[in-house]
């Protein structure tokens, strides 16, 4: 049940760690701000929401979300506008997959008003912590995990409604070189791979490790049945630029979660007049187009990294090579793009930006 009027209750820190940050050296979800939304659920209704200093909280051992998995979260930015404004990218299509989310995993739906205003209100105490260097961000992470005292198979009647933020820079560094997965599934049909559940990343965990171990930063992964069609990279949706075509795997399946990069991506190179497809992508297809010298790039689209070119594809035991991908035109093209607009540099045709 949503409430009326958002009033969040505040606790501010009686000493700010701000100095102790060296915001020339951010490290990916290292560092985090001062304070931390939280928000209750109990039996239909939650609770006014609180900012308090971050920090530990308490559980029950018999909390539910030990046993029995119930926890989504998402992941945001806000940026640092070349007028000193704060901008957020895009909050409200994180805001509608949150709720997507908890719907899959049936998790109390978080109202909009404690979701978006809380967001805002947190970062605006902390605004000092929203970085200003080049690729620097805060990094937003609304999580929902269940809180019942009650070990038994069921969905929770309680939930807590967490958000804490972190400066970061960027997520890689460079290009990643990925092997194509043909054991292991990250998603099947009918399961959770379309909801930002915490249990489709602790599945990835082993599966990465192993590729990790031969030499590759991530793996591709590909449908659950016969390996055989491609969905993701890592934790990242994946796109290809063949000839003059970008593909990506469609979300038809649910078995990929839809991007919001993706999905931005996917306008840009539309408004541009570029052919998209989104549709089954087999394995054998990229290949082959490697081999005739038609895939001109491949990279991950995500929040953290916003793009993560591929450098290298590892298949049945050879690699293939990609191209230089500082020479990549549409890639390059589109995080220069969406980096201006996130960053007020580019104007923001499609209404993505909101002002904190």
């Amino acid at each position: 049940m949503a409430i009326k009027e958002l009033s969040i209750k505040i606790e501010k820190v009686k000493q700010s760690r701000l100095n102790e940050v060296d915001f020339n050296a951010l490290k990916f979800g290292r560092e985090f701000s001062d304070h931390m939304l939280v928000a209750e659920y109990d039996n239909g209704k939650w609770s006014q929401p609180t900012i308090q200093p971050y920090g530990k909280l308490a559980f029950a051992p018999s909390a539910s979300v030990f046993h029995y998995g119930q926890a989504i979260f998402e992941g945001m930015k806000a940026y640092r506008s070349v007028n000193d404004e704060v901008l957020l990218f895009r909050p409200d299509a994180n805001f509608r997959r949150f709720n997507r989310s908890a719907v899959r995993m049936n998790m109390a739906e978080v109202p909009e008003e404690i979701f978006m205003d809380g967001i805002k209100q947190l970062i605006n105490l902390d605004i000092n912590w929203v970085p200003k260097g080049e690729g620097q961000a805060l990094y937003i992470r609304p999580f929902l995990i269940a809180d019942d005292e009650f070990i038994g198979v069921k969905a929770s009647n309680r939930y807590k409604f967490i958000v804490i933020t972190s400066p970061t820079a960027g997520y890689y560094s460079g290009a990643v070189s990925v092997k194509v997965e043909e054991h292991y599934a990250r998603a099947c049909e009918g399961g959770i791979g379309a909801a930002k559940a915490a249990a489709n990343y602790a599945a990835s965990l082993l599966p990465a490790q192993k590729a990790q171990m031969e030499g590759y930063d991530q793996l591709i992964w590909t449908d659950a049945k016969n390996h055989e069609y491609i969905e993701e990279s890592g934790t990242m949706n994946i796109m290809f630029l063949v000839g003059d075509t970008l593909l990506t795997p469609s979300l038809n399946k649910q078995t990929i979660l839809p991007g919001i990069t993706r999905d931005s991506i996917l306008t840009l190179a539309k408004d541009w007049g570029m052919k998209v497809e989104e549709r089954q992508i087999s394995v054998k297809e990229i290949i082959e187009a490697h081999q005739r010298g038609e895939l001109k790039e491949a990279f991950g689209a995500g929040t953290a990294a916003t793009i993560a070119p591929i450098s290298r594809i590892g298949f049945g035991g050879k690699d293939y090579e990609l191209s230089d991908f500082n020479n990549w035109e549409f890639a390059n093209k589109c995080k220069s793009v969406l980096e201006g607009i996130k960053r007020g540099k580019i104007e923001d045709t499609f209404g993505w930006n909101q002002k904190v």
